[in-house]
């Protein structure tokens, strides 16, 4: 009879396992990821790697640890090349991620794409400049039906750094140089010569197809600028240290787009903090795993606010005469050393 009683016991123990087995790795058994000891698959994919782009990463996987999430993560690199985002992104969706995590516009496009007939996987993005111009969303306020997120580009910054070289360096020609396929930075060298008109400024425009060319570019605009002005150029900033050696040489001003590359040898910016854009991000991923939301219930987002970012080691090294007005308005930015 003991012998019997143990076999009951063991067959007892079997079934209540294996129910337990039956409710798939959300911990809750609906499938929407809510459960407490639930371990996440995201995927992660970038344009190009670059300190902005790898702090707003940084930042993303900050908030999901912060919240106490266990996520298994799938970390993708482009290496500067868009055709490379569509295989990447295709591959979560075989995998069936939990999450799509895209980071910058060429990487938010793609997932797009790749969730099209799977709007069950949520896509995240940031380091989106425009994402209403890109086409990844109808409106802020109008998130995809499995997208959204928060833009790098806080709608003063530009206006204010424009403001910033008219009032400091009046009537300088500035010289920008960006990718033309990239659309994020289409729509912000729009926006600098919006922000140009009625000033004391001017304009040069040079465009690279890759990284290898910014330096030439850059070499190409010193006899006809007094300054340039780089934005969040995914293609340029991966390779900026070109023309901060430029700059450097020729006693140019080098303004720039973010704090990132300020620390990298810029002189100055009106800009945000990617780890903070990153880290909001990442809140919304926990909204969406944790707490059941759904993309489309959440509001696409700005930064929160901008800064005055200057290094002075820059500046002495661009020739740049100091004012006595960035001594109380800036926040200061020391070279990054490797």
């Amino acid at each position: 009879m003991r012998s019997i009683k143990i076999l009951v016991l063991a067959l007892i123990s079997i079934i209540v396992l294996s129910a337990c087995g039956t409710s798939n790795n959300n911990g809750d058994g609906d499938g929407n990821g809510n459960g407490d000891g639930d371990t996440y698959k995201i995927g992660t994919s970038v344009i190009v790697e670059h300190p902005s782009l790898d702090n707003a990463l940084k930042g993303f996987k900050k908030a999901l640890e912060d919240a106490g999430l266990n996520v298994e993560y799938d970390d993708k690199n482009a290496q500067g090349d868009q055709n490379n985002l569509g295989p990447i992104n295709d591959a979560f969706v075989a995998d069936d991620v939990d999450l799509i995590f895209a980071n910058s516009t060429p990487a938010a496009l793609s997932a797009l794409e790749a969730t099209k007939d799977a709007k069950d996987i949520p896509v995240l993005f940031t380091s989106v400049t425009d994402a209403v111009d890109a086409g990844i969303v109808e409106a802020m306020d109008k998130p995809g039906e499995n997208i959204t997120g928060v833009v790098d580009l806080h709608p003063d910054a530009i206006k204010e750094t424009v403001n910033f070289i008219d009032k400091y360096f009046p009537n300088s020609t500035v010289g920008l140089l960006y990718n033309s396929g990239e659309a994020n930075s289409v729509t912000q060298i729009e926006a600098v010569l919006a922000a140009g008109e009625g000033t004391s400024l001017t304009f040069k425009e040079r465009t690279v197809g890759n990284s290898s060319e910014v330096q030439q570019a850059a070499n190409s605009l010193v006899n006809e600028i007094d300054l340039f002005y780089i934005v969040t150029d995914n293609m340029v900033v991966s390779a900026l240290d070109s023309v901060v050696g430029v700059a450097n040489d020729q006693d140019i001003p080098l303004v720039v787009g973010e704090p990132d590359s300020v620390a990298k040898g810029g002189f100055a910016t009106f800009g945000i903090d990617y780890f903070t854009i990153g880290y909001r991000t990442g809140e919304m991923a926990v909204e969406i795993l944790k707490d059941g939301k759904k993309p489309n219930e959440i509001n696409v987002e700005y930064p929160p606010e901008i800064q005055l970012f200057i290094n002075k080691e820059a500046a002495e090294e661009q020739g740049i005469e100091w004012n006595a007005d960035w001594d109380e308005d800036a926040q200061f930015i020391e070279t990054a050393t490797e």
